[in-house]
């Protein structure tokens, strides 16, 4: 018998948001493949999006949004669309954090994207 694996969905995070056209926009990646869910941060010198690192002191060690489907930025910048901002509840399980980051840095990054409307349940 096949097993088949369900991946994540565009989307899939998003609990409740008010206005589809007010909450999401249209940013470019700047770097990586990164698949829905993934939190993000602004690179502050382009203000374009990379994945958030809370190690990084380009811009992208707040987070600020997170990815609505995935974006493959490897041969360069990309465009894709973010949830930027609330009103907006998201599912703290399906959040993806990119690497190892702390219980800590993962609840700053929380904080981070409340500080913008989007509440992490």
């Amino acid at each position: 018998m096949t097993t088949l694996t369900e991946t994540t969905h565009p989307g899939g995070f998003l609990v409740w948001e008010a206005f589809r056209d007010y909450t999401r926009e249209t940013v470019t990646v700047a770097s990586g493949t990164l698949n829905p869910g993934t939190v993000l941060g602004m690179i502050t010198a382009s203000g374009k999006y990379a994945a958030h690192d809370p190690a990084a002191v380009d811009g992208t060690e707040t987070a600020v949004a997170v990815l609505w489907g995935k974006a493959d930025a490897t041969g360069g910048d990309a465009p894709a669309v973010a949830l930027v901002r609330g009103p907006a509840v998201v599912n703290r399980y399906d959040l993806v954090f990119v690497g190892t980051p702390s219980e800590g840095e993962i609840t700053a990054a929380h904080a981070a994207l409340q500080a913008v409307g989007i509440l992490v349940r």
